[in-house]
């Protein structure tokens, strides 16, 4: 139990810095307009009758996908902040496991993305993307799923990172390019052998996949917009997130100590 309250403990102080932070939840509401909205239909309009799906939904379950894995990723940031004034050294010397630490941060990050998400889906529905209360429901345990995926890919990434304007010049050079390479908004069925490669690599492809996956699931578009099964999905997703957890405390906790 102490373990347990330990990562709930770390966790809700990430969601209470979340909620003071205004300028990032005003970012979560602009973040789908100019996406879903702007994006989407346009290039629905221009795209939709030839493709022979929705293209605005396309987009609107690329972005949830997006969205869940890149915002616990990026909080993780929070990590490099806590180094700086000390903070992560304080719970490191406490007696708890560093892998607890590192979930609670995952965890608080997690619970975060989920509710940015809720603006999204509303956003969503108003522009006319199809979603229902089923689909809806059935997207809850896939997100959980996608934002454990990004966490353990921004503990990898940082865990190297000496200071907070590194992180910032670093972590989006990894970032923005999986945006097309996993096939947010344009479909990725066909690329290049370079692109191909290199979207087979990205992390943030399969977190897209596994939720079209489950969305689109029954559907006559499915085979049209779903790159694997969600089963394939969750194991290379499960595969990722336990390399990525395990190297990646282990060499945060290293440089920890090395400090």
């Amino acid at each position: 139990m102490r373990e347990v309250n330990a990562a709930l403990t770390i966790a809700y102080r990430d969601v209470t810095k979340f909620l003071r932070d205004r300028t990032r939840m005003i970012f979560t509401f602009v973040f789908p307009f100019l996406f879903i909205g702007v994006l989407g239909s346009s290039l629905q309009s221009n795209l939709g009758p030839q493709i022979g799906y929705n293209f605005l939904t396309f987009v609107f379950t690329g972005v949830i996908g997006q969205a869940l894995f890149q915002s616990t990723a990026s909080g993780i940031i929070s990590l490099i902040e806590d180094r700086t004034n000390d903070f992560s050294q304080e719970i490191f010397v406490s007696p708890i496991s560093r892998y607890t630490i590192i979930i609670g941060k995952i965890l608080g990050e997690s619970i975060v993305s989920l509710s940015q998400v809720i603006g999204i889906v509303i956003f969503g529905y108003l522009v006319g993307a199809e979603i229902s209360l089923p689909q809806l429901i059935s997207l809850i345990p896939v997100g959980i799923v996608a934002c454990l995926l990004g966490g353990a890919f921004g503990i990898i990434v940082l865990a190297n990172l000496s200071s907070e304007r590194s992180a910032n010049q670093v972590f989006p050079f990894l970032m923005f390019p999986q945006f097309f390479l996993a096939g947010v908004f344009n479909p990725i069925k066909k690329l290049p052998l370079l692109l191909d490669i290199l979207s087979r690599i990205s992390p943030m492809r399969y977190a897209v996949d596994f939720i079209r996956g489950v969305y689109y699931w029954g559907r006559p578009e499915y085979d049209k917009v779903v790159l694997l099964s969600p089963i394939s999905n969750l194991l290379i997703i499960t595969a990722m997130f336990v390399a990525f957890l395990f190297l990646g405390t282990f060499l945060f906790v290293r440089n920890e100590r090395n400090r």
